[in-house]
């Protein structure tokens, strides 16, 4: 069987390597270009996408959860979330323990909205991967989530402890 992949363009002799970090901006500043074309087709933004996302995976988290994820202020975030329950993209009921705090869902349409935003995604993703196979990917993906959580700036310090139970596989990223 033959490698179908292209390798990438020849450096120079001596030429110096990018940065990994510089690699993965670019990488996610050409993401989002395109992104935010193929959302905006679907009238949601990418922020409203990523609500939309974890508001259908998590069960009711609050605005500022929200905020946190989708790395905006929780005053920005409030107006995310009031424009799409104003567009019938989510729906807010009281929280059932009571108070003033209300737990957001994604209602009927917006599942349909988030559906076509996803198979945008999913086009944006073959194209980017389509010369990667299945095992890089997956080692791409392991070691994007090892660099994040090494990040994380809520837990005080900028390395990765593999004792802690929120450092390991599967933990949520904010």
């Amino acid at each position: 069987m033959t490698d179908r992949r292209t390798p990438p363009p020849a450096r120079p002799p001596g030429a110096p390597q990018p940065r990994v970090s510089y690699l993965v901006f670019r990488l996610e500043r050409r993401i989002r270009a395109r992104l935010d074309d193929a959302l905006a087709r679907h009238g949601v933004t990418t922020t409203e996408y990523m609500a939309l996302s974890e508001l259908h995976l998590r069960d009711g988290p609050s605005s500022a959860e929200l905020a946190r994820i989708a790395f905006v202020t929780p005053q920005a975030m409030n107006l995310v979330i009031r424009d799409l329950e104003r567009r019938g993209l989510i729906r807010r009921d009281p929280h059932p323990d009571g108070g003033r705090v209300l737990r957001a869902r994604v209602t009927g349409r917006g599942l349909d909205v988030l559906r076509r935003c996803d198979r945008a995604l999913d086009d944006i993703e073959a194209i980017m991967f389509a010369e990667i196979d299945a095992v890089d990917r997956k080692s791409l993906a392991e070691n994007l989530l090892r660099c994040a959580h090494a990040l994380r700036s809520d837990t005080g310090t900028y390395h990765l402890d593999h004792r802690h139970p929120r450092h390991g596989p599967g933990a949520p990223d904010r």
